[in-house]
């Protein structure tokens, strides 16, 4: 006798059940949800970031810096660039040299800590974001732009809901 008939001739059968990628009622939703903010997220990221990327020459991590410069007229700490950007300490510092490579920003020591290194616009800097913001908004709008306006309002609603529930679970740093 094979051991695929003693199995058969001596096994309980088990029960039969779904696959288990199929995930209980009370999960669905859950992982809808899950599903469309990742696909939304993703293509809509993807878009934005190629354009940068095609118009501007910079990858969307040095835009996102630009645009935190461009609100910080005083300028950003090393440190808080990696924690505004999230990107890694050693990534922040390429990220910084390329821009300061091109012109577009100055490191300068901090006032009153020589150990800290603050980051701001140059003029060329603040010039070419002025003429990148205006642009990117566009392509933003685009995205959204067949979605009705209050649906846009609900959503963010949802969403600030989301993030508040989720501050429950995870760290504190939504």
């Amino acid at each position: 006798m094979t051991k695929a008939t003693a199995r058969k001739l001596g096994e309980p059968k088990l029960p039969e059940r779904e696959p288990a990628w199929l995930a209980p009622e009370r999960q669905k939703v859950d992982l809808q949800l899950w599903v469309r903010l990742l696909a939304c997220g993703h293509a809509a990221e993807q878009r934005v970031k190629n354009r940068i990327k095609e118009q501007f020459g910079i990858n969307q991590t040095q835009f996102n810096l630009l645009s935190q410069l461009d609100r910080a007229p005083e300028g950003i700490r090393m440190g808080e660039v990696a924690r505004r950007t999230v990107v890694t300490g050693s990534n922040v510092t390429a990220v910084v040299d390329d821009l300061e490579q091109r012109g577009l920003v100055l490191r300068q020591t901090a006032e009153g800590d020589r150990r800290a290194t603050v980051i701001t616009l140059t003029e060329s800097g603040r010039n070419a974001f002025a003429q990148m913001a205006p642009i990117h908004a566009d392509w933003i709008e685009e995205i959204f732009a067949e979605m009705p306006k209050q649906d846009k309002r609900d959503l963010i609603h949802g969403l600030d809901g989301l993030k508040a529930a989720m501050r429950a679970t995870l760290s504190k740093s939504l």
